[in-house]
């Protein structure tokens, strides 16, 4: 194959794995807002949600920060997911501001989301199970350096 061609063809599936990052993004969209509607919770309340998982205890400046919300909004989300016993707002002993606060999410409910998450789990496992350790790791890196880029954007964005 000649460079020209080669290139062409680098360029075409290139934009196949773009298209289905997109249709990948589409499905997880849809599949988190019938989560959501499970537990009356808004799309944003589960990426807030997921956010305080994912990094521990988080300020509320640090969450609003990192899920790039006005403060204002994410008391809203916050007093939504502390009436629902997903999270709860601590003071921060530590801190040389005594109304500091960190947020922290509860256990008590986990099993209500393994539970609605058990679906698409075992998918992944069988899906997973196609491919060897070697090619896992290849996807997992490439999964991680795709969540980079995709941060980095919305800093940009900011």
């Amino acid at each position: 194959m000649s460079p020209d061609g080669a290139k062409r063809q680098h360029r075409r599936e290139t934009q196949t794995v773009k298209r289905g990052l997109r249709e990948l993004n589409t499905q997880l969209a849809l599949l988190n807002r019938r989560f959501g509607g499970k537990f009356e919770l808004r799309d944003v309340d589960w990426t807030c949600l997921d956010l305080i998982d994912l990094h521990g205890p988080l300020t509320p400046t640090a969450l609003a920060r990192t899920a790039n919300l006005h403060p204002a909004t994410l008391t809203g989300i916050l007093d939504r997911l502390e009436r629902g016993g997903w999270v709860i707002r601590e003071r921060d002993p530590e801190a040389a501001d005594r109304r500091a606060v960190t947020v922290r999410a509860l256990g008590e409910r986990n099993h209500e989301l393994y539970d609605l998450f058990a679906g698409m789990n075992g998918r992944m496992d069988e899906l997973c199970e196609g491919y060897t350790p070697a090619e896992l790791e290849l996807i997992a890196g490439f999964l991680h350096r795709t969540a980079a880029a995709g941060r980095a954007a919305a800093d940009e964005l900011a």
